[in-house]
Order: structure tokens, then C-alpha cells, then sequence
């Protein structure tokens, strides 16, 4: 494919790396053991991310804990298959929740902690000793460096000085070469900064956030904030779980499934929410399109790389589609104006 067809890639934060506009998220590959929900055809998941990556789509988001490392080990098979150059694609990762790939823990929160902790002790949270043996065995399982680490939700037993200087020594032991944050309040990301800063440490360059038209709650504080230190953004469900991506009245066995709806409240929509999930739908009929392209657009107009997961070739050829969708400023106002404010999840 020549390169004037392929996605343009985009500055991340204010850092040096360039990365795709939509990022691939890869919790949705793995094995049913850890989740029903998730794509396990191997060849099926090759084809989708073979693709992606041919049309542009270079940037993976995958963490240790998803389906247990094998969401990992998939990354590596795949490059491996079509003998991928390394330096064409970027690849995040994430730290915190236990990985034990003989307990195919489920997924969910609950899952993690229903466990004795002395089966899990020191395999969960940001200790120095669980951030450098869980990088290390993430690096074994992707095969190679990790472009950006993130930090997938914030330990708050652990000092935050200990939490920075382990994420500084990943850097210079070269295991990756930035590290990024996830879901936490913007005071306590203000503070992990500050101190990193202080000590002439690395610093967070991204910052991963439950972000959508159904919570923007984080637009209060820590957007703007991340906005004026030119801090990377990639929401993840950008889509509130797919909600955004159908119609009302249509649902699927993911909602009955995945503990994460209940957890962010997505199991019992509000009437605000419900009615921004019509206006969505009216005007992906109005302008002739899907609304998984009206939702994707309007977090890409925010200023933000969302994370999307994809299952199909028609969703990489629908996420791709998002990226040149401009919606008019009224139509972002339309779709914006039934919101009422949510709760924080951290």
C-alpha cells in the first residue's frame, strides 16, 4: 500500500513518539478463560490487526493483566507471523493488577481481590519489586521493549516516590522508553509529576482515562490540566463499552458478562444518558453514517487518542473512517446538552 493511503500518524503529548490517531485496543484478544466476551480465533485476531496495520494502524494497547499475558504473547505471534519491523509500530502496556498465568483469574476487580493475598502478594499493586519482575515478564511475553508503560490504576499503599523512581529505573534499565499514567484523580497525577520532576526522573507523558459522551466527568480537572502540561490523552472505552456504537434497543452478551459495566454504572443508564445515545443515533442518520463513526469522532475532537477495541475488519475500516469525520460545532452541542454530571471511579 503506498503511503499517501495509509493513516498519518500523530505526535504523542508532547513527547518525540508519533503514534496512530486511533490506538488498537487488545483486551478484546485472548482466551475465554479470563473473559467470554473476547475474540480467541488466533487467525481471525491476526487478520484483524494484519489490516489495521496495513491501512495505518500501528499503536497497541494491551496490559499484563488481560487474559493473563496471552494478550501479550498474541501481540508477539503476530509480528512475528508477518515478520514486522519492530521500529514501524508502537507498543503500550500496562502494570498493577496481579498476573498468574496458572490461576486464569477472571476478569474484573473482584476477581483479584476475592484471592488469599498471600497467592498474590507482591504480583499486584506498584511496589518496586512488582513494577520491575512485572515489566521484565511483560517484555518476555511481547518478545521486546515496551515504547510506553503505563501504570493501569494508581497504588495508593505504595509511596508515590517509590512508585516514580522504579518507573524512572524501567526507562534507564531500557525496558521501555516512556512511561504513562491511568484512572486516577488530577491531584494525585499533579503529584506523581511534581515528584518525578523534583528528582529529575522521568515524567508521565500520557494519561489513560474513562472518557466518552456518557462520563465526562474528567473534563472538570484533569483534562485541562494534562491539556496545559501537553500531555498525551487516550481514553479508554471511548465507546462506553460499545453502548454508543447501537442503538438502544439492541445489546449484547458483553453487558450480562463484563463486571465492568456494573462497576461504571453502565448496567443501569440514566435517562440523560439514554438520551444522548438517540441523539447520537439521529445524527449518525442524518449524515449517513455509523454511530460508532459519530462517537469515535467526537472524542478525536476533543483532542484525544481513544482506544478502541476492534472485532471485525468492518471496525477498522469504521475506525479509520472516524478519523477525517468532522462533526459541526452543532452537532457536538446537540449531542453534548442532555449530560448531567456522573460520579469519579477512582
Amino acid at each position: 500500500m503506498v503511503a499517501s493511503n495509509l493513516v498519518k500518524q500523530v505526535r504523542f503529548g508532547g513527547s518525540g513518539l508519533k503514534i496512530s490517531p486511533i490506538i488498537i485496543g487488545c483486551m478484546s484478544y485472548g482466551s475465554k478463560k479470563w473473559a467470554d466476551w473476547v475474540l480467541e480465533d488466533k487467525e481471525k485476531i491476526f487478520g484483524i490487526l494484519k489490516h489495521a496495520y496495513d491501512r495505518g494502524l500501528r499503536t497497541y494497547d494491551t496490559a499484563d493483566v488481560y487474559s493473563n499475558g496471552y494478550s501479550e504473547r498474541l501481540l508477539k505471534e503476530f509480528f512475528e507471523k508477518y515478520q514486522i519491523k519492530r521500529e514501524t509500530v508502537v507498543i503500550m502496556t500496562k502494570v498493577f493488577f496481579g498476573v498468574d498465568e496458572d490461576l486464569n483469574l477472571h476478569h474484573g476487580l473482584k476477581a483479584y481481590n476475592d484471592h488469599d493475598d498471600l497467592i498474590l502478594t507482591n504480583q499486584r499493586g506498584l511496589s518496586r519489586k512488582h513494577i520491575l519482575e512485572g515489566v521484565k515478564n511483560s517484555t518476555e511475553r511481547l518478545g521486546t521493549y515496551i515504547d510506553v508503560l503505563q501504570i493501569h490504576r494508581l497504588d495508593k499503599e505504595t509511596p508515590m516516590k517509590e512508585i516514580m523512581k522504579a518507573l524512572n529505573d524501567v526507562v534507564e534499565a531500557g525496558y521501555a522508553r516512556y512511561i504513562g499514567s491511568s484512572s486516577m484523580l488530577a491531584t494525585e497525577f499533579a503529584e506523581l509529576q511534581f515528584i518525578a520532576e523534583k528528582h529529575n526522573w522521568f515524567q508521565f507523558v500520557s494519561l489513560q482515562s474513562f472518557y466518552n459522551l456518557l462520563n465526562r466527568e474528567d473534563e472538570r480537572e484533569i483534562i485541562p490540566f494534562a491539556k496545559r502540561h501537553n500531555i498525551a490523552l487516550i481514553p479508554w472505552s471511548p465507546n462506553a463499552r460499545g453502548l454508543l456504537t447501537r442503538p438502544l434497543n439492541k445489546t449484547t452478551d458483553r453487558i450480562k458478562s463484563d463486571p465492568t459495566f456494573k462497576y461504571l454504572d453502565l448496567d443501569n443508564l440514566t435517562e440523560d444518558q439514554k438520551e444522548i445515545i438517540n441523539r447520537v443515533e439521529e445524527v449518525a442518520k442524518k449524515h449517513n453514517t455509523s454511530m460508532a463513526i459519530i462517537s469515535n469522532s467526537w472524542v478525536l475532537s476533543k483532542g484525544c487518542n481513544p482506544i478502541v477495541g476492534l472485532n471485525s475488519i468492518d471496525r477498522v475500516d469504521e475506525a479509520i473512517a472516524s478519523i477525517d469525520f468532522e462533526l459541526s460545532d452543532e452537532d457536538i452541542k446537540y449531542i453534548e446538552e442532555p449530560y448531567l454530571p456522573k460520579k469519579l471511579y477512582y
